[in-house]
């Protein structure tokens, strides 16, 4: 045991750790500063801060002097026992103590002797994480090194607290400037303006359900003056299938613009996906071939659909399916299967992805095809996007809430005089 002069030489040295903590907002460095000084106080060989997810009930370091990454449960070895009893756990031989885990040891060749264990707590008692202190060199911890240790687990409890909220809270930021610049990008891939065709009227339109989506609509003009008309969805939301559908479109657009024709384009494409996407990830297809001079297009349909097809001399409509797997489920499908589709005075087609008619009100009914007919009947004489705009305001009437389900996106091709 210390003396009075040693005790009170060993508060000097936690007050001053103490302050060094505190000067430290940067998680990195605090954890660092925490595992040095930790050692430095109990003249031991090693140290690891364990930070406690709690939703996740979970242990991981960040950093461990001596030691790589190490995650855990939070319900096994000392660490996990010392999270379950939010008390110190002292361990004079480790290898004698049931509880603990020699992995680790096995792994790195670092020989544990004893372990001092001390839970880190925020100003409110709650449990932020756990300091392990291995190997005191004068033998095991001792009850002056106990009382040292939970002096310094005390400070340092706190002010980890609040180096992982500023840490969580700039993450936040980064992610949300990063998911910025990605909408922009994606926004950017989107036509500036619509295929200007005599006798016709076109819009397209979406709006992604998080900061980036799934969805995309295109086109182009060829050599021969036909437009190439797409409509894609990938599987999924967020940053994953925006990816996927920046390069289904890319690839598209550059066979495409080869002139090997619809089928081909299609088939290269799918070829190239299947190689890419993993078994879970596919993407639906609309990819058709707008004939202005002959008021016609053509199209194929990899897994989307229903397409809606809009007969002005009959007042009806008539509903296509896909022609064809969705592009990335198997290499080596053939897109063969193409239908030619004229277009008469006030006949349009709409291709719309899933968010549109799958969204549902609070009840959990779907908008369903119906509604999304009668409206566009109801705004036949209407231009091209104040039906698409009236649609998008009649799904968002209809599901109430604040929050968008599924990404939408749509395009109407209109055939006036």
């Amino acid at each position: 045991m210390k003396t009075s002069r040693g005790k009170t030489a060993s508060l000097l040295k936690v007050l001053e750790i103490s302050r060094a903590l505190g000067a430290s907002v940067d998680l990195e460095s605090l954890l660092g500063l925490i595992v040095r000084r930790g050692m430095e106080l109990l003249d031991s060989e090693r140290a690891t801060v364990f930070i406690y997810d709690k939703p996740a009930n979970e242990l991981y370091s960040r950093i461990a002097a001596g030691e790589g990454e190490i995650r855990a449960p939070a319900d096994r070895g000392i660490a996990g026992a010392t999270v379950l009893n939010n008390a110190t756990i002292n361990v004079p031989d480790a290898y004698a103590d049931s509880r603990f885990n020699p992995e680790v040891d096995r792994k790195t060749g670092f020989r544990t002797r004893n372990i001092l264990s001390l839970p880190l707590r925020d100003h409110e008692g709650e449990l932020v994480g756990v300091l392990q202190v291995l190997n005191r060199r004068g033998g095991p911890f001792d009850d002056e090194d106990v009382w040292l240790g939970e002096t310094l687990a005390a400070q340092a409890g706190v002010v980890l607290q609040r180096a992982i909220l500023i840490d969580h809270y700039v993450r936040k930021q980064q992610m949300e400037r990063d998911m910025g610049i990605a909408r922009e990008i994606q926004q950017g891939l989107l036509p500036s303006r619509m295929p200007s065709i005599d006798g016709f009227d076109i819009a397209g339109f979406t709006s992604p359900a998080d900061e980036t989506g799934g969805d995309v609509f295109d086109f182009m003009q060829l050599d021969d003056g036909r437009w190439m008309v797409i409509v894609a969805d990938a599987s999924g939301h967020g940053i994953g299938p925006a990816l996927v559908i920046a390069q289904t479109r890319a690839m598209l657009r550059a066979v495409c613009s080869l002139g090997v024709g619809l089928e081909q384009t299609l088939q290269t494409a799918n070829d190239l996906l299947s190689d890419d996407l993993n078994d879970a990830r596919f993407v639906t297809c609309f990819f058709g071939m707008l004939d202005g001079a002959e008021s016609r297009i053509d199209y194929a349909s990899a897994g989307h659909g229903p397409m809606l097809f809009y007969d002005a001399r009959n007042d009806s409509f008539s509903q296509a399916s896909a022609t064809a797997l969705p592009l990335g489920v198997m290499g080596g499908m053939k897109y063969d299967e193409v239908v030619h589709h004229s277009l008469q005075n006030g006949d349009f087609v709409v291709i719309a992805t899933d968010g549109f008619f799958e969204a549902v009100n609070p009840a959990g009914e779907p908008f369903g095809l119906d509604r999304m007919m009668e409206s566009l009947r109801r705004d036949r004489n209407l231009g091209a996007s104040e039906m698409i705009a009236n649609l998008h305001n009649a799904v968002a009437q209809f599901a109430v809430s604040p929050k968008q389900a599924d990404d939408l996106t749509i395009v109407v091709i209109k055939r006036n005089n």
